[in-house]
């Protein structure tokens, strides 16, 4: 724990400057927003916006690939062998699920996010305390309330599986262990990137991709300040944000928060940490009033949804959808 305090106490430092430099950020886009009714007619280059393009997934090993989406949905993962990692984070959906109760049928501190497009965040779950990708899925397998293994327990359970023992051996030259189960799991993560989204089209130089009113959206987007927060290839996931600049977003702990990905944000409600907004329009209302000070029209909320719908993108060829209910 020693260890631990200071490190602990620079990344909030560090959080509490990266939430007041979006909070400037945030005010020159308002202070500097147009008004009237020519408001935002200003020119939108795709090659020069503060969202960038996804591409597909990283080149990767096929039998190491093929190895960790087994392991993904293998259930021997758990403790008691009824919970996968696609338990909680359906692929078949998006990614996240709706919201499973842990063990003990209690809610979930922490609303489940979406296992798309990961791999591209600077820190993992949304306090951050995660680095790697392997160092979350250890943490999962440990987790008392879900898989209540280990990274090492799993691998004796594999041991005695003769097909995967030779799968193994064929994509690492030995049987399963820790750190080859934990790869393997790595690797089919890093594949789930969702490309192709009508608003990466429209990077791409496709000026049909997206609607006026969509892209009216993107504009009040920028103008507002939410591209401060939400930029990059993964329109998020790559700094710390404090909820609550101007007034409360959540109930509760913790104040600071990795920024969430955007992407396929049209299939993910609900949405903040405790899963305390239903819809979009909700959470983009709230989000607006505690992190900007403002509150919007609902013309330009659904405006703003309206171009966050264009986020959703593919995962094997087909959109990522909301997870059954």
């Amino acid at each position: 724990m020693r260890r631990w305090l200071p490190v602990r106490l620079v990344l909030l430092a560090v959080s509490g400057l990266l939430s007041l430099a979006c909070a400037m950020l945030v005010g020159a886009a308002i202070a500097q927003a147009p008004s009237g009714p020519d408001a935002f007619q200003v020119e939108l280059v795709p090659d020069q916006e503060p969202i960038t393009h996804l591409s597909g997934p990283p080149d990767a090993d096929p039998l190491k690939l093929a190895l960790g989406e087994t392991l993904f949905s293998d259930t021997r993962l758990s403790a008691d062998g009824t919970l996968a990692c696609v338990s909680c984070h359906d692929i078949h959906s998006n990614g996240a699920g709706s919201g499973r109760p842990a063990r003990d049928g209690s809610k979930p501190p922490f609303d489940t996010l979406s296992i798309f497009n990961a791999s591209l965040n600077f820190r993992l779950d949304w306090r951050g305390k995660f680095r790697e990708l392997a160092a979350q899925a250890e943490a999962s397998l440990e987790n008392p309330l879900y898989m209540k293994t280990s990274a090492d327990e799993v691998a004796l359970k594999l041991n005695h599986d003769p097909k995967l023992v030779a799968d193994f051996l064929a994509a690492y030259g030995r049987a399963p262990d820790r750190e080859n189960v934990l790869d393997a799991l790595v690797t089919f993560e890093r594949s789930l990137v969702t490309p192709g989204s009508r608003f990466d089209r429209w990077l791409g130089g496709d000026a049909s991709a997206l609607s006026a009113s969509e892209l009216e959206g993107y504009r009040l987007f920028k103008s507002f300040g939410c591209s401060s927060c939400h930029q990059g290839r993964n329109v998020g996931g790559n700094l710390f944000e404090r909820q609550g600049v101007f007034h409360p977003l959540v109930r509760g702990p913790p104040e600071i928060v990795r920024v969430p990905s955007l992407r396929n944000v049209a299939a993910t409600a609900p949405y903040f940490h405790d899963g305390s907004a239903a819809t979009l329009q909700d959470a983009v209302r709230r989000m607006a009033r505690a992190q900007l000070d403002r509150t919007l029209t609902d013309p330009q909320i659904e405006s703003i949804v309206g171009f966050l719908q264009t986020l959703t993108g593919n995962y094997r060829g087909s959109p990522v959808t909301g997870a059954p209910r």
